[in-house]
Protein backbone atom coordinates (compact mmCIF):
# COMPACT_ATOMS: atom_id res chain seq x y z
CA UNK A 1 0.00 0.00 0.00
CA UNK A 2 1.36 3.42 -0.93
CA UNK A 3 1.35 5.56 2.21
CA UNK A 4 1.35 8.89 0.38
CA UNK A 5 -1.59 8.02 -1.85
CA UNK A 6 -3.69 6.89 1.10
CA UNK A 7 -2.76 9.33 3.84
CA UNK A 8 -1.76 12.52 2.06
CA UNK A 9 -4.01 15.13 0.51
CA UNK A 10 -3.04 15.53 -3.14
CA UNK A 11 -3.30 19.32 -3.05
CA UNK A 12 -0.64 20.16 -0.50
CA UNK A 13 0.95 16.85 0.50
CA UNK A 14 -0.39 17.09 4.07
CA UNK A 15 -1.82 14.09 5.89
CA UNK A 16 -5.43 14.62 7.00
CA UNK A 17 -6.59 12.12 9.62
CA UNK A 18 -9.86 12.30 11.60
CA UNK A 19 -8.93 11.94 15.26
CA UNK A 20 -11.57 9.26 15.93
CA UNK A 21 -10.79 7.14 12.87
CA UNK A 22 -9.77 3.53 13.49
CA UNK A 23 -5.98 3.41 13.90
CA UNK A 24 -5.75 7.21 13.66
CA UNK A 25 -2.69 7.28 15.94
CA UNK A 26 -0.94 4.62 13.86
CA UNK A 27 -1.67 6.45 10.62
CA UNK A 28 -0.42 9.70 12.13
CA UNK A 29 2.76 7.96 13.32
CA UNK A 30 3.48 6.72 9.78
CA UNK A 31 2.89 10.19 8.38
CA UNK A 32 5.22 11.78 10.95
CA UNK A 33 7.90 9.14 10.38
CA UNK A 34 7.84 9.90 6.67
CA UNK A 35 8.38 13.61 7.38
CA UNK A 36 11.24 13.22 9.86
CA UNK A 37 14.89 13.55 8.76
CA UNK A 38 16.98 10.42 8.33
CA UNK A 39 18.65 9.51 11.61
CA UNK A 40 22.01 9.61 9.84
CA UNK A 41 21.81 13.40 10.18
CA UNK A 42 21.77 13.10 14.00
CA UNK A 43 19.64 16.28 14.21
CA UNK A 44 17.78 16.56 17.52
CA UNK A 45 14.01 16.35 17.05
CA UNK A 46 12.30 19.05 19.11
CA UNK A 47 8.52 19.21 19.56
CA UNK A 48 7.12 22.67 20.28
CA UNK A 49 3.52 22.51 21.52
CA UNK A 50 1.97 25.97 21.22
CA UNK A 51 -1.07 27.26 23.10
CA UNK A 52 -2.52 28.10 26.49
CA UNK A 53 -4.91 26.44 28.92
CA UNK A 54 -6.69 29.77 29.36
CA UNK A 55 -8.65 28.98 26.19
CA UNK A 56 -10.17 25.53 25.65
CA UNK A 57 -9.65 25.59 21.89
CA UNK A 58 -6.09 26.81 22.23
CA UNK A 59 -5.20 24.18 24.84
CA UNK A 60 -4.55 21.46 22.26
CA UNK A 61 -0.79 22.14 22.14
CA UNK A 62 -0.10 22.14 25.91
CA UNK A 63 -2.34 19.09 26.37
CA UNK A 64 -0.25 17.22 23.78
CA UNK A 65 2.94 18.41 25.47
CA UNK A 66 1.75 17.24 28.89
CA UNK A 67 0.72 13.82 27.58
CA UNK A 68 4.10 13.43 25.86
CA UNK A 69 5.97 14.53 28.97
CA UNK A 70 4.23 11.72 30.87
CA UNK A 71 5.55 9.24 28.27
CA UNK A 72 9.19 10.20 28.96
CA UNK A 73 10.23 10.17 25.30
CA UNK A 74 13.90 9.31 24.83
CA UNK A 75 14.35 10.34 21.21
CA UNK A 76 12.37 13.62 21.08
CA UNK A 77 12.56 16.79 23.19
CA UNK A 78 9.25 18.38 24.22
CA UNK A 79 8.49 22.04 24.97
CA UNK A 80 5.08 23.45 25.86
CA UNK A 81 2.95 21.83 28.57
CA UNK A 82 0.05 22.85 30.77
CA UNK A 83 2.55 23.69 33.51
CA UNK A 84 5.04 25.47 31.25
CA UNK A 85 3.15 26.60 28.13
CA UNK A 86 4.63 28.11 25.00
CA UNK A 87 2.27 30.87 23.92
CA UNK A 88 2.04 34.25 22.22
CA UNK A 89 3.86 36.14 24.99
CA UNK A 90 6.93 33.90 25.29
CA UNK A 91 7.08 32.18 21.88
CA UNK A 92 10.01 34.13 20.42
CA UNK A 93 11.98 33.77 23.66
CA UNK A 94 11.37 30.01 23.78
CA UNK A 95 12.46 29.54 20.17
CA UNK A 96 15.72 31.38 20.90
CA UNK A 97 16.23 29.20 23.98
CA UNK A 98 15.64 26.00 22.00
CA UNK A 99 18.17 27.00 19.34
CA UNK A 100 20.77 27.70 22.04
CA UNK A 101 20.22 24.35 23.76
CA UNK A 102 19.91 22.16 20.64
CA UNK A 103 22.30 22.37 17.70
CA UNK A 104 20.47 22.59 14.35
CA UNK A 105 17.18 21.20 15.73
CA UNK A 106 14.51 19.65 13.55
CA UNK A 107 11.37 21.23 14.97
CA UNK A 108 7.83 19.84 14.92
CA UNK A 109 5.35 22.65 15.54
CA UNK A 110 2.02 21.67 17.10
CA UNK A 111 -0.95 24.02 17.36
CA UNK A 112 -4.73 24.20 17.23
CA UNK A 113 -6.43 25.78 14.24
CA UNK A 114 -9.88 26.61 12.88
CA UNK A 115 -11.31 25.33 9.62
CA UNK A 116 -14.42 24.29 7.75
CA UNK A 117 -17.26 22.64 9.64
CA UNK A 118 -16.74 19.28 7.93
CA UNK A 119 -13.03 19.36 8.86
CA UNK A 120 -13.50 19.82 12.61
CA UNK A 121 -11.74 16.94 14.36
CA UNK A 122 -9.20 16.45 11.57
CA UNK A 123 -5.49 16.25 12.42
CA UNK A 124 -3.11 17.53 9.76
CA UNK A 125 0.61 16.74 9.43
CA UNK A 126 2.85 18.09 6.71
CA UNK A 127 5.95 19.96 5.70
CA UNK A 128 6.46 23.58 6.68
CA UNK A 129 5.82 25.55 9.88
CA UNK A 130 2.73 26.29 11.88
CA UNK A 131 1.68 29.94 11.92
CA UNK A 132 0.50 30.67 15.47
CA UNK A 133 -2.02 33.45 15.89
CA UNK A 134 -3.02 33.53 12.22
CA UNK A 135 -6.61 32.61 13.11
CA UNK A 136 -6.95 35.54 15.50
CA UNK A 137 -4.91 38.09 13.52
CA UNK A 138 -1.73 38.00 15.62
CA UNK A 139 1.77 38.41 14.17
CA UNK A 140 3.90 35.65 15.72
CA UNK A 141 7.01 33.73 14.58
CA UNK A 142 6.43 30.70 12.39
CA UNK A 143 7.40 27.44 14.09
CA UNK A 144 8.69 24.16 12.74
CA UNK A 145 10.28 22.30 9.87
CA UNK A 146 7.06 20.29 9.83
CA UNK A 147 3.71 20.87 11.51
CA UNK A 148 0.92 18.99 13.21
CA UNK A 149 -2.32 20.90 13.61
CA UNK A 150 -5.72 19.96 14.94
CA UNK A 151 -8.87 21.62 13.58
CA UNK A 152 -10.81 22.22 16.79
CA UNK A 153 -13.64 24.46 15.59
CA UNK A 154 -15.11 26.49 12.74
CA UNK A 155 -13.40 29.57 11.29
CA UNK A 156 -14.91 32.64 9.69
CA UNK A 157 -16.50 34.68 12.47
CA UNK A 158 -15.32 35.89 15.90
CA UNK A 159 -12.42 33.41 15.98
CA UNK A 160 -11.21 34.38 19.45
CA UNK A 161 -14.67 33.79 20.89
CA UNK A 162 -14.95 30.49 19.00
CA UNK A 163 -11.65 29.25 20.47
CA UNK A 164 -12.76 30.24 23.96
CA UNK A 165 -15.96 28.23 23.58
CA UNK A 166 -14.60 25.07 21.98
CA UNK A 167 -15.53 21.82 23.74
CA UNK A 168 -12.70 20.51 25.91
CA UNK A 169 -13.89 16.94 25.30
CA UNK A 170 -13.03 17.23 21.61
CA UNK A 171 -9.71 18.97 22.23
CA UNK A 172 -8.62 16.40 24.83
CA UNK A 173 -9.46 13.45 22.59
CA UNK A 174 -7.60 15.04 19.66
CA UNK A 175 -4.62 15.66 21.95
CA UNK A 176 -4.61 12.00 22.99
CA UNK A 177 -4.56 10.87 19.35
CA UNK A 178 -1.75 13.28 18.47
CA UNK A 179 0.32 12.29 21.52
CA UNK A 180 -0.17 8.59 20.81
CA UNK A 181 0.82 9.14 17.17
CA UNK A 182 3.99 10.99 18.15
CA UNK A 183 4.86 8.32 20.71
CA UNK A 184 4.49 5.57 18.10
CA UNK A 185 6.56 7.62 15.65
CA UNK A 186 9.30 8.01 18.27
CA UNK A 187 9.48 4.23 18.70
CA UNK A 188 9.80 3.75 14.94
CA UNK A 189 12.40 6.50 14.79
CA UNK A 190 14.41 4.92 17.61
CA UNK A 191 14.45 1.57 15.82
CA UNK A 192 16.33 3.06 12.85
CA UNK A 193 20.09 2.74 13.44
CA UNK A 194 22.27 5.85 13.33
CA UNK A 195 25.07 5.26 10.83
CA UNK A 196 27.87 7.64 11.65
CA UNK A 197 30.33 8.89 9.08
CA UNK A 198 33.17 7.85 11.40
CA UNK A 199 32.02 4.23 11.48
CA UNK A 200 31.60 4.19 7.70
CA UNK A 201 35.13 5.50 7.20
CA UNK A 202 36.49 3.01 9.75
CA UNK A 203 34.83 0.08 7.99
CA UNK A 204 36.07 1.35 4.66
CA UNK A 205 39.64 1.56 5.98
CA UNK A 206 39.45 -2.01 7.31
CA UNK A 207 38.23 -3.26 3.91
CA UNK A 208 41.16 -1.55 2.18
CA UNK A 209 43.68 -3.02 4.64
CA UNK A 210 42.14 -6.45 4.20
CA UNK A 211 42.47 -6.16 0.43
CA UNK A 212 46.11 -5.14 0.72
CA UNK A 213 46.83 -8.14 2.93
CA UNK A 214 45.46 -10.49 0.28
CA UNK A 215 47.68 -9.13 -2.50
Amino acid sequence: MNLRNNLFDKKDGAARIPYDETNAAGDLAKAIKQLLPARITSRPVVIVCIGTDRSTGDSLGPLVGTLLEERNLTSFFVYGTLENPVHAVNLAEKLDEIKKIHFNPFIIGIDACLGRLKSVGVIQAGEGPVKPGAGVNKELPEVGNIHITGIVNVSGFMEFFVLQNTRLHLVLNMAKTIANGIYKASLMYESNPIISAFKWESDKEQDIQGSIGKV
